[in-house]
């Protein structure tokens, strides 16, 4: 038996967002927390007028938060809070990225939780905390969809990860129109982080039915729509099917999990701020082809859902095939010179590789891979990954 934790009210379409004031009025609430990633704050898509307008619209109070930078602190929970309390908000909406999901999400649970420890969030039986609505912007870290929410430690220099399914947001509103100035290097990158969410999570040892149906399902959406998106951001329908792709992966790994590449990949975010979707990118061939001997059958699967004919093929051809299409998907997404703008001394990162391993292995993201990594073999993924830049 397996449990399985979803979103309870999904809007999703072009002009969804125009729904978010009817939203807010029939879960009875009438002052806002409008938790705003800041780069879309009076940006050419005129995001926060829009979202301002609507709740004018509908005679519904709000307040604008958008003082935090990168990814968020614990600073920045508590300065989001001490804006709450004192405008007396009773709903968090977030409209962002990941980075804007996290902070709400834990926004949204210490106004009602404030003497709650961070380690003892997964603990609970039931959290108490703010309806939470999310309309994301990019469409590759399904935060709208997890249990999950990532708030940096500055004193400790360390992420804190609590995981509890109260965190799911009650709602999220997928807007195609949202993620359509995205530029094409981000499409690329946030693309192949809901491919690797949806990969990892198929071939996670934590994997159940549900989560597999929700993992397929995205790669499909990734296979047939990410390079229509990437060539142009302007067709909707193409950056819908990256949205769904983006929320079926993030139901998939949140209820089943994401393995070695993703605890790689936070190793490379921490030592030369790689994006976090660029990481994935560049370690998912490495990690696939580690994982090729116990992931075959899957890997297989993999290739068919990213369109490749089975014909007559082996399932080891379709799970070799499935590797060099995300090699092709590399290429073809310029993701390599992305990685030089980040990573631009090849002998510090050889250096560095010895701290960074031991970073991956300690992240406990390894543990649901189905072949176990040891100190070796993450080694020599970071190596073979240096040799390409």
């Amino acid at each position: 038996m397996a449990s399985f934790y979803s979103v309870k009210w999904v809007e999703a379409g072009t002009g969804a967002l125009n729904k978010v004031g009817d939203i807010v009025k029939s879960i009875g609430k009438s002052s806002i927390f409008l938790l705003m990633d800041p780069s879309l704050v009076n940006n050419v898509a005129n995001v926060n007028h829009r979202v301002e307008k609507l709740f004018e619209d509908n005679n519904i109070k709000f307040t604008l938060f958008s003082d935090y930078s990168g990814e968020p602190t614990i600073e920045h929970v508590n300065a989001g809070l001490q804006v709450l309390k004192s405008n007396k908000c009773d709903c968090v909406v977030a409209i962002g990225g990941g980075s804007a999901m996290d902070l709400a999400k834990a926004i949204a649970l210490f106004s009602e939780s404030p003497e709650l420890p961070w380690g003892e969030i997964v603990n609970q039986n039931q959290l108490k905390r703010l309806p939470l609505i999310a309309i994301p912007t990019t469409s590759g870290t399904g935060s709208e969809a997890t249990k999950i929410t990532v708030i940096i430690d500055t004193v400790k220099k360390i992420k804190i990860n609590p995981n509890h399914q109260d965190l799911i947001p009650d709602v999220a509103i997928l807007d195609p129109e949202l993620i359509a100035t995205l530029p094409k290097n981000f499409t690329a990158f946030t693309g192949m982080d809901a491919l690797g969410h949806a990969m990892e999570a198929y071939v996670s040892n934590k994997s159940t039915l549900m989560s597999d149906f929700y993992a397929v399902e995205a790669i499909k959406l990734v296979g047939k729509y990410l390079k229509q998106a990437y060539d142009d951001g302007l067709n909707l329908e193409a950056r819908e099917g990256m949205t769904l792709a983006s929320y079926y992966a993030g139901l998939a790994f949140s209820n089943s999990s994401t393995n070695l590449a993703h605890a790689a990949g936070r190793v490379l975010g921490v030592h030369f701020n790689v994006p976090h979707g660029l990481a994935i990118a560049l370690l998912l061939p490495f990690v696939m082809r580690f994982g090729l001997e116990v992931c075959e059958e899957r890997y297989a699967e993999v290739a068919i859902a990213l369109g490749a004919d089975p014909g007559k093929k082996t399932k080891a051809d379709l799970a070799k095939e499935a590797i060099s299409i995300v090699e092709d998907y590399n290429e073809g997404y310029d993701i390599w010179n992305a990685a030089k703008q980040y990573i631009k001394d090849k002998d510090e990162f050889s250096l560095k590789i010895p701290a960074m391993v031991t970073d991956a292995l300690s992240g406990g993201g390894i543990l649901t891979n189905r072949k176990l990594p040891n100190e070796d073999h993450v080694t020599d993924i970071f190596n073979l990954l240096c040799n390409k830049l």
